[in-house]
């Protein structure tokens, strides 16, 4: 497999930090969207943005910015569905998705799933987990490889209303690939003014 292009899921409508863009909010002088880009960009080809509404507003960003084809903000599988269109327009097989309120997530993010999917080959897809001491693993579904050749089938879920992103990826029997939670998950994200003081004593 070659190395996958990256996607930046900033696509949703941040209700519970009041609207607006989590990621461009300031965590310890830089955006949390800056130090998503900074862990992301190594890993991958090229790094694209999901994002709606104006896009404007990411213009000093500097990266291509991917709205959404299905309307109305269905969730992030259509953040999914724009990342792998873009990437397959561009010659990708595959592209990992990160989340842009999520500033910690691992720096050995993408080989850790392309080894889960070397190790899992009728799987599809792969989700990044993390250990969870009430539900055993806890999966993290905007964190995943994915294989553009399903876009079609990704499209044809969303017209039909599908928006829980496992009730897709199970359909197609998504592998995990497995990180440590400790000191803390590396997958916590912001959502929440209390989420960003958190996000501020995690520095």
């Amino acid at each position: 497999m070659k190395q996958p292009a990256g996607i930046i899921l900033a696509g949703g409508q941040s209700r519970r930090m009041g609207g607006g863009d989590k990621g461009l909010l300031s965590l310890g002088g830089r955006t949390l969207l800056a130090r998503v880009i900074d862990r992301l960009e190594p890993q991958v080809a090229e790094v694209g943005l999901n994002a709606n509404g104006d896009l404007a507003r990411f213009d000093r960003i500097g990266l291509p910015i991917v709205a959404d084809s299905i309307a109305e903000y269905p969730g992030p599988l259509a953040g999914v569905l724009a990342g792998m269109d873009w990437a397959a327009s561009r010659g990708h097989s595959h592209i990992v998705t990160a989340a842009a309120d999520t500033p910690f997530f691992p720096c050995d993010l993408v080989p850790q799933l392309m080894m889960a999917a070397e190790n899992a080959p009728n799987s599809p897809i792969v989700l990044a987990a993390t250990p969870d001491p009430k539900r055993g693993m806890s999966r993290h579904p905007t964190f995943g490889l994915w294989p553009v050749d399903l876009r079609d089938d990704l499209r044809a879920a969303l017209t039909d209303g599908v928006r829980k992103v496992v009730a897709w990826t199970d359909k197609h029997g998504a592998a995990t690939a497995e990180f440590p939670a400790t000191p803390f998950d590396p997958f916590f994200n912001v959502n929440t003014p209390e989420d960003m003081a958190r996000a501020e004593g995690l520095l």
